[in-house]
């Protein structure tokens, strides 16, 4: 399907890996981009070769957050949307917005007995989880960093959103991978390899999983949204349902290492052996015309030669 073409965007977060993903993506299906972010140091360099303009803006500044956006935009890209209170701020503008995509998390699902992924007790949806699945209920503390604090804040974020008077997608993602990341998740498989293991052991690694979501994956998603604005609520994963087995011989094999994957009841669960599974049903984006840029194991290379790099370069 078609969309629109050249518009203006404003990222607010660009210097973290979800948002850095976003501008790219952006600029290479031909619009024009805006980043914000604390610090101009952290800009990435190859944003700036591409042309994104980069704004100094502390998402906790309100009056920071209106000075850039009262320029105006047809799209801002929120990343960094912790609390009712940044979703305001953004709203605070809406008169010289066109739409708003903004990321949340699967983090605000529960399942039949109340139970989140940030739960001490597990969640058990028995299926992948859809975007019509109950949620908790919004926190609008603004009490966000911690376990208990982040989904009901998110889902606080969600209500303010969807209230606005511009369109708004909210998306919803799953243990976000890809350059950049502060704490790759592909590290616990690295450090493993690095020590010489080559058979790993994993409680129900066969079965067990925590949705792997491609920032590239999520950019693409982001963009569709931007050139189709409408109010509606996605989630993104990569995909298929790769078990945590699957996820943890993908991440090895971008490092050019074989492991065997054993399943052991007594081993030491990876950060995507999640059981009982967590995974989400991404049918509704496809049904809008969305496709992924590629699988898990496709889509992680990118995270693993990135971290691969920075370890090199700290060496």
């Amino acid at each position: 399907m078609g969309g629109r073409a050249g518009v203006r965007a404003v990222v607010l977060g660009v210097n973290g890996m979800t948002g850095r993903a976003i501008a790219t993506a952006l600029v290479a299906a031909g619009h024009e981009v805006v980043g914000t972010g604390r610090s101009a140091e952290r800009f990435p360099a190859v944003l700036r070769d591409l042309g994104v303009e980069f704004l100094r803006s502390d998402r906790d500044d309100p009056a920071q957050v209106l000075a850039a956006l009262g320029p105006g935009a047809d799209v801002v890209v929120d990343v960094v949307a912790y609390t009712a209170a940044h979703a305001r701020r953004v709203l605070a503008a809406s008169s010289g917005i066109g739409s708003v995509v903004v990321v949340s998390s699967k983090a605000v699902y529960v399942d039949d007995r109340g139970r989140h992924s940030n739960s001490d007790d597990p969640p058990d949806f028995g299926r992948p989880v859809a975007e019509d699945d109950p949620v908790l209920p919004p926190d609008p503390s603004g009490n966000h960093a911690s376990r208990e604090g982040y989904g009901p804040n998110k889902r606080a974020v969600e209500e303010v959103y969807r209230s606005a008077d511009v369109p708004v997608s909210v998306l919803r993602p799953s243990r976000i991978h890809g350059p950049g990341a502060t704490a790759p998740r592909e590290a616990w498989v690295l450090d493993r390899i690095h020590a010489g293991q080559r058979v790993l052991r994993l409680p129900h690694a066969a079965d067990a999983g925590n949705h792997p979501t491609a920032a590239a994956n999520l950019a693409r998603l982001a963009v569709l949204c931007a050139e189709h604005p409408a109010h509606r609520v996605l989630n993104s994963a990569d995909p298929g349902t790769p078990t945590a087995g699957e996820v943890v011989q993908a991440v090895a094999a971008a490092a050019g290492v074989d492991v065997d994957v054993v399943d052991d009841p007594a081993g030491q669960p990876s950060p995507w052996s999640s059981w009982p599974p967590f995974f989400l049903d991404t049918s509704a984006a496809e049904a809008l015309g969305y496709r992924p840029v590629g699988t898990h194991a496709e889509t992680v290379v990118a995270s693993v030669r990135d971290l691969l790099a920075r370890r090199r370069a700290s060496s």
